[in-house]
């Protein structure tokens, strides 16, 4: 009888109890409608800022974007999908470069959708990306975005653009709309941790 635990048949899983699924990683979550975002990059790459950005360019294009997790983002793989946690020591809290670290609403868990990296400026005409990269054994597209880009105000569209692509069907409006102008209900910036 083969052993539960074990993820040694499955295609595309290296050999490791399941208990491995889960990781900590440095990095920023956002959910966009209902599809969740990771944002990679080296310390100083603008991961909270092209977070923020999103959070606060997607409800002008009549969508709904929140905040997960900022510098320390649980992930954990359940049933072939990656589900982003924020961390339970800095839930609700995200730096504003400038300003330190503020409280902001933040929802407790997303299905991650996409992953970008903020990368340093590459050539003008880069080589193909990968299109895919592995969180938790779990293939998601990526998405790189240079300085250059992220200087002149270029992510948020491109993130969004690429989730469209990425994700057919979903969009950055919540399925289930919320009542007269109201978003989904996020954690209160005073939260503590998550369920």
């Amino acid at each position: 009888m083969p052993d539960p635990t074990s993820r040694r048949d499955r295609p595309g899983f290296p050999d490791a109890p399941a208990a491995d699924l889960r990781e900590t990683v440095h990095a920023t979550c956002v959910v966009v409608g209902e599809a969740g975002v990771l944002i990679r990059g080296e310390s100083r790459a603008g991961k909270s800022s092209l977070a923020l950005a999103l959070i606060e360019w997607c409800p002008l294009q009549g969508g709904f974007a929140a905040l997960v997790g900022d510098d320390r983002v649980r992930v954990e793989a359940r049933h072939g999908r990656v589900v982003a946690r924020p961390h339970p020591a800095i839930a609700g809290l995200i730096e504003v470069r400038g300003h330190g670290i503020v409280a902001v609403d933040h929802v407790p868990a997303c299905i991650l959708r996409l992953v970008v990296d903020l990368v340093a400026p590459g050539p003008r005409l880069p080589e193909p990306q990968e299109p895919e990269v592995a969180i938790v054994g779990v293939a998601l597209p990526c998405l790189r975005i240079d300085r250059a880009a992220r200087n002149v105000g270029l992510a948020p569209g491109l993130v969004l653009a690429k989730l469209l692509a990425a994700t057919p069907g979903v969009s950055s409006q919540s399925h289930t709309p919320p009542r007269c102008g109201e978003a989904p209900a996020p954690h209160s910036a005073g939260a503590a941790g998550v369920a």
